[in-house]
Order: structure tokens, then C-alpha cells, then sequence
């Protein structure tokens, strides 16, 4: 059930009408890396995690309650930096500033064009208000939603969407010049990073998390690191010393995987297990452990009656739980 709390979370103010921005601002509105591509992604990821890992299930569907207030302030700052454009073209009879721009010769059509950047659309289709596309009038795209049904993916995935949208707001402080515009990019920006904390929080929260879903992976081949360029040997923690393993474990760097190549046949024939302390055999015990623990994650929660997704236990009706979303 969704609340709707008229007041914004965040006042978003502007100073000045700025088409121009206004229409670079909708990368933030129907974008890839936007605030409905957000909302969307943590709340179709809340389902699958409902019943396994109720916290996280309500810490996703808080925070994507919270991504669609932002979204509303990203559109309430496009609405207001469009301010006076919707009612210049209602007003379709009379001969004002904005009907010259759209009655005039090629040279007032083609500076309108360039107000609002390179989607005309924008005021053509719209009136003045934002439009689910991004900055070029790509529409929205449900593929841009990341949902896999495990939940040590998911949170990755979540978190790599908070670095994308902190950056895309980083970006488009450095093209406006006003004040109040810019305290609402900051805002915004900044609960990407409060964000991306909580996800990051999450995914340590769940162990083991690594690495993603269950599977360890062979260990014949996860600690080797192949010098796939030619040059000079560059070496770094990424393929050198202990990696994301327990202490003993570390990379395996392949100075001449041409050579490495033929001599184990595609690594296929006489590839030794390097780097790595244990055995297939104890691999594949532990992908047995963690199927059964994940499996009965899931099926612990699931009631023998009746299922209902809501138990409707009676509260105070006045004092509905609050969510620092608008929407939820």
C-alpha cells in the first residue's frame, strides 16, 4: 500500500527558468542510471528476497519507496525549470515571446531547438512537463531493471547503480550555475552514497557473500590471472599476492598463456589446482553445504497453510509506519 505525503523530501527550489538544463536533467528522470530505474530495480528485487531475508526485504522496498520521491523532485525541478513554457503554449491565439519561437521563420525554430539541446520533443510532446526518456528522448526501458533472485548478486548490482547515479549527478552540478538547483543535484547525490553504504552493509551482512549466488567455481582456474597483454609485466593486487580469499590463497599470474595454453591442451589436460588450498572434492562439498543452507532459506519461511503475502497484524492506524519516501 502507497501513501503519497504532498510535501517533497527534499524542497527543490529554482532560481530561473533553463530549458536547456531542464532537458539534460531528464537523464535523472527516465534515464538508465535515473531515479525511476532505481525505485523500480529495488522493488521488483524485494519480492524474491521477502521470504529469506525479511530485513533486507524492507530495506529494499524503504529505499525504493525513497527513489520514487526522488523521482518526484527530479520531475518537480524539470517542471519549474520549464516554468512559464506550459502556459506560453496553451496560449495557442495570442502573439507571445514563445509563439514567436514556434510561428517564425527557420532561424526562431532552429534557436527553440537548441534551448531545450537536441530533443525538440521534449516541449512538442510534453507542454512543459518531464517525460519518461532520457536527455535524448530514448524512452524508459524496463531492461534497464537488474533482478536475478539472489540476493548477493542483486545487492552488487544495486550498489554499482548508486555509484552510476552518484556520478551522473556529479556530472550535472558542473552545468548549472544556479544555487538553488545545485543544493537539490547535492542532495540527491548524497543519498546515492547514503545508499550505496546500506547496500554495501547488506551484501557484508549476508555470509558467506562471496562469491555471487552459490557456486564456488572450480579451483582449478579461479585464482589464475592470464597477461593477455603485450608489453611489459604489470602486476597489482588484482593478480598478485592474496586476493578476496583466507590467508594461504593467492593469484597465479601467467606471464605466457600462449604457452600455458598449449601445454595443458586448453587447459584441459595437467592444469595443477594453483594458488588455491583446496580440492575439487572439497568444493563441491561446499556447493552442496551452501545449496542446502540457501534452499532452506527459502523454504523455512514458506507457511505449511494457507500462503498470504500479509498478515494485517492491528496497529495504531494513526501512526502508519513512516518511510522517508513520499510514496510509500
Amino acid at each position: 500500500m502507497f501513501y503519497h505525503v504532498k510535501e517533497l523530501q527534499f524542497n527543490a527550489r529554482v532560481s530561473q527558468p533553463d530549458p536547456r538544463f531542464a532537458t539534460m536533467l531528464l537523464e535523472q528522470f527516465g534515464g538508465p542510471n535515473g531515479e525511476l530505474k532505481a525505485a523500480l530495480q529495488y522493488f521488483v528485487q524485494a519480492f524474491a528476497a521477502r521470504k529469506p531475508y525479511p530485513d533486507k526485504y524492507d530495506m529494499l522496498m524503504d529505499i525504493a519507496a525513497e527513489e520514487f520521491s526522488h523521482l518526484e523532485i527530479v520531475g518537480a525541478t524539470i517542471t519549474m525549470l520549464l516554468d512559464g513554457i506550459n502556459g506560453e503554449l496553451k496560449n495557442a491565439a495570442e502573439n507571445s515571446a514563445m509563439m514567436k519561437f514556434l510561428s517564425g521563420g527557420k532561424a526562431e525554430r532552429e534557436q527553440l531547438i537548441h534551448e531545450v539541446a537536441v530533443n525538440p520533443q521534449f516541449l512538442a510532446l510534453s507542454g512543459g512537463g518531464p517525460r519518461l526518456t532520457d536527455s535524448q528522448g530514448t524512452p524508459w526501458m524496463g531492461s534497464y531493471v537488474n533482478a536475478n533472485g539472489d540476493l548477493t548478486v542483486d545487492l552488487r548490482s544495486d550498489i554499482a547503480a548508486e555509484s552510476r547515479a552518484k556520478i551522473v549527478y556529479e556530472y550535472l552540478l558542473q552545468f548549472t550555475d544556479d544555487p538553488d538547483v545545485q543544493n537539490t543535484l547535492r542532495f540527491l547525490m548524497t543519498r546515492e552514497i547514503a545508499h550505496f553504504q546500506m547496500f554495501s552493509a547488506a551484501l557484508d551482512n549476508i555470509q558467506p557473500n562471496f562469491p555471487p549466488g552459490v557456486l564456488q567455481g572450480d579451483p582449478r582456474y579461479t585464482h589464475l590471472y592470464f597477461n593477455m597483454s603485450n608489453g611489459t609485466d604489470v602486476r597489482g593486487p588484482w593478480n598478485e599476492g592474496q586476493g578476496p580469499w583466507q590467508s594461504g590463497e593467492n593469484w597465479m599470474y601467467i606471464s605466457d598463456p600462449i604457452d600455458h595454453v598449449i601445454k595443458t591442451e586448453g587447459l584441459t589436460n595437467n592444469q595443477p589446482i594453483q594458488g588455491s588450498s583446496h580440492t575439487e572434492e572439497e568444493v563441491e562439498q561446499v556447493n552442496r553445504e551452501l545449496s542446502s543452507k540457501r534452499s532452506q532459506e527459502v523454504k523455512s519461511a514458506i507457511s505449511s497453510n494457507p500462503n498470504q503475502w500479509s498478515s494485517y497484524i492491528h496497529t495504531n492506524a494513526s501512526s502508519p509506519k513512516q518511510h522517508q519516501g513520499n510514496a510509500k
